[in-house]
């Protein structure tokens, strides 16, 4: 099949994460509908010399690693069904390169740990998942790094946090579990401010966690991030069988971030990568249509709920950050897409508001056909949890206090199901939880 390559970028995002590219310098599967699995941890060589080739090329700074036909040696190192993936997560990313890790957590440590050393510091976002919270302030003190929680919502104050030992800002948006947003452009042009008259390598780099969102919502990168993450176990995988994680990044940042998946040992399995190729990124979009129509209809619901204190939904008026949801999260075609998460608080003082939660959850776990009680997000199916004693139980009740996490805050991330069957199990519930 003899494909122009120069065409390709007159194909719609969408398509092209269904077909990826025309060629794959990863593998000739040119008889091939789908991208054969790779199975191998180590690969035959021509030559002695072949090998020294492919050592001395992995990771080099000068190399262009989507411009050479690869040499594989290693898994750890580099293989076919990983690379097809990176090359159009990438693509999906508007990014010059990306790579993968077995976990979402792997991914973030390592998008972290190319610009971080003893004596940094990063700037955080003072709300977002429990185990990134937990590394950043179990782990990364022992690390000589330290840790500043923000509230990066304050946009207007970023500024003065950005001492020269800061090396990051890091955030979420939306957050989770509260789905608060930070505006990408204005953290992007405090840290332009600090960056002027930085040397080169001393320059503040900023990390978005886009895993609520995926590139189907929003593109950081094309707001003004640096470096983008993402917990391909969630809604770009989204049939919830394999884990993953991906960092989109500049191309300069690409030779260490396959150094530190290879010396920390944390690439992602072939038999992984092969799912979120095939299945789950060609998918996204036609998913999340689906899953966003769902999560709308069932805030507009709770919103109108006797038991609902309120609903925290970008895609609502009544979200405190609407606008900048309207202006921020937006599809390829520049559709607003405000995502499948949305979270709820019910009405009462603390430990009532905790009972009902509990009651809510345990009627829907004996009961409910369309509503999982189970943590995790981005499936196919609609799943409900309660942060403050599962998702985010790292954090102690005071940290989730000062974070805004409410202790009686439910989470749900929307699947495809009809929304008359979810809106059916959640009134059941919610009449148990009133009992």
């Amino acid at each position: 099949m003899n494909h122009d390559d120069g065409n390709k970028s007159g194909y719609h995002p969408e398509t092209r994460m269904i077909h990826g590219e025309f060629r794959s310098l990863h593998w000739n599967y040119g008889t091939h509908i789908i991208p054969p699995i790779s199975a191998s941890c180590a690969y035959r060589l021509e030559s002695a010399s072949r090998g020294a080739e492919g050592f001395q090329a992995f990771a080099h700074p000068e190399l262009e690693r989507g411009g050479v036909d690869p040499i594989y040696i290693y898994d750890r190192l580099d293989e076919p069904s990983r690379g097809m993936l990176e090359k159009n997560l990438a693509t999906a990313e508007s990014s010059e390169c990306a790579v993968t890790f077995a976990t979402g957590m792997a991914a973030i440590r390592a998008s972290m740990g190319v610009l971080l050393k003893a004596g940094d510091a990063v700037v955080a976002h003072h709300t977002m998942y429990g185990c990134t919270y937990s590394l950043l302030s179990t782990w990364f003190p022992r690390f000589g790094i330290r840790v500043v929680f923000a509230d990066l919502t304050k946009t207007e104050a970023i500024g003065e946090l950005l001492s020269s030992d800061v090396k990051a800002v890091y955030f979420e948006t939306p957050s989770n579990p509260i789905l608060e947003l930070i505006d990408i452009a204005a953290v992007r042009a405090a840290v332009d401010e600090a960056n002027d008259g930085r040397e080169e390598g001393d320059a503040i780099h900023i990390i978005v966690d886009n895993t609520f969102a995926t590139p189907f919502c929003q593109r950081p990168l094309e707001s003004g991030a640096h470096i983008v993450c993402h917990s391909l176990t969630k809604n770009i995988g989204g049939f919830g069988t394999d884990m993953g994680g991906v960092v989109a990044a500049p191309r300069s940042l690409e030779p260490l971030l396959l150094l530190f998946r290879k010396d920390l040992g944390a690439p992602l399995a072939p038999r992984c990568a092969w799912p979120h190729l095939v299945y789950g990124l060609p998918t996204l979009a036609l998913r999340s249509r689906q899953q966003i129509a769902l999560a709308g209809e069932v805030a507009a619901y709770l919103e109108e709920h006797d038991l609902v204190e309120r609903v925290l939904y970008p895609g609502l008026k009544s979200h405190p950050q609407h606008e900048l949801a309207l202006r921020q999260m937006r599809d390829a075609d520049g559709a607003f897409a405000p995502g499948i998460m949305l979270s709820f608080v019910l009405k009462g003082a603390d430990e009532v508001r905790q009972e009902r939660g509990r009651k809510m959850m345990d009627h829907l776990a004996a009961n409910a056909l369309s509503v999982t009680l189970a943590v995790s997000l981005g499936q196919i199916r609609t799943l409900i949890e309660h942060p403050s004693s599962m998702t985010h139980a790292p954090l102690s009740l005071e940290a989730q206090k000062k974070a805004g996490i409410d202790p009686g805050l439910i989470r749900i991330s929307a699947g495809i199901e009809r929304a008359g069957d979810v809106i059916r199990d959640l009134e059941e519930a919610l009449s148990i939880a009133s009992a």
